[in-house]
């Protein structure tokens, strides 16, 4: 479904996006996960015909010429686009007539993919009053009036509340199921977990891509997830033996090589300060985990 090989661009000296290579195959929810500033919104313009690459070569279904398949992929950009000032039906009808649907045709789309989406009884509701979560359902519907076989999100959920989020994710999952093709980037690493593949960028490289559970198996090391009644846990930790020190919500995860020996030289370390272990347990690594890791070695 789509194919990078060397893809490199720039914007005037700074390099975006420095030699990609990743494929996508037919079926997948395939996740592009990053930090801000990565690349990834770069990387789907790229694909999506927006931008031109400065080197390498981009295939999106079997084509290298993007405006010859315009037609068959959708897109929901990261901002949402579409007309304020416009009501629901009226925003996805005029989608459904750039697209060159007849009027019949557009209406009949409208009204299905308004239920899929659960907008039908909005239909009437100016987009500028709807919520985050609805309008980037709208989006989501107007990339979806011409029945693309290649959907592309760009960070679809930043900014909506968790429901909203769970049920935008439910409507991905549906569409995959019945064969459609999704490249979605997303900051979240709960959003990571549920694609098929993960290619993590970095610095506008590609430092790692494989299906999340194999991303977890090749961490390099254990981890420690530590509880303790101090919120100055961490300055006291700084000299032990310890590979790397995050703060997850209330607890930290301790990255180390010897389980057992960081153990009792945490535990140890922490006494001296009379400071309380709640819980100090070994855990399996997390996607979070795993990208922190490939964060520091990229520097």
């Amino acid at each position: 479904m789509i194919q990078l090989s060397g893809v490199t661009r720039y914007f005037g000296a700074t390099c975006a996006v420095s030699d990609v290579s990743l494929e996508v195959k037919p079926g997948e929810i395939f996740g592009l996960v990053g930090p801000d500033g990565a690349g990834k919104t770069t990387v789907i313009r790229m694909l999506t015909g927006i931008l031109a690459p400065d080197a390498g070569n981009i295939t999106v279904l079997g084509s290298q010429s993007l405006e010859n398949i315009k037609q068959h992929i959708g897109y929901v950009p990261q901002k949402f686009s579409l007309y304020t000032d416009l009501t629901v039906i009226e925003n996805i009808e005029l989608m459904g007539a750039l697209y060159g649907s007849a009027p019949k045709q557009v209406e009949k789309l409208a009204q299905d993919i308004l239920s899929f989406t659960n907008l039908l009884q909005f239909k009437n509701r100016l987009a500028d009053h709807l919520s985050g979560g609805m309008k980037q359902k709208l989006a989501l519907a107007s990339g979806l009036m011409h029945r693309p076989q290649l959907l592309f999100l760009d960070e679809p959920t930043t900014g909506v509340d968790p429901v909203s989020r769970r049920e935008f994710w439910q409507m991905l999952y549906s569409l995959n199921q019945e064969g459609m093709t999704i490249f979605v980037s997303t900051p979240y690493m709960d959003e990571a977990e549920l694609c098929s593949k993960i290619a993590f960028m970095h610095h506008g490289k590609i430092v790692s891509c494989m299906s999340p559970q194999g991303l977890r198996n090749s961490f390099p090391y254990k981890v420690l997830e530590l509880q303790a009644n101090s919120k100055a846990t961490k300055q006291y930790l700084n000299n032990c033996n310890l590979i790397d020190i995050n703060a997850f919500g209330d607890k930290y995860h301790l990255i180390v090589k010897n389980p057992q020996a960081a153990m009792r030289e945490v535990r140890a370390r922490l006494s001296e300060a009379k400071i309380a272990v709640l819980s100090l347990n070994e855990i399996a690594p997390t996607l979070e985990d795993a990208f922190v890791a490939l964060a520091s070695e990229e520097g």
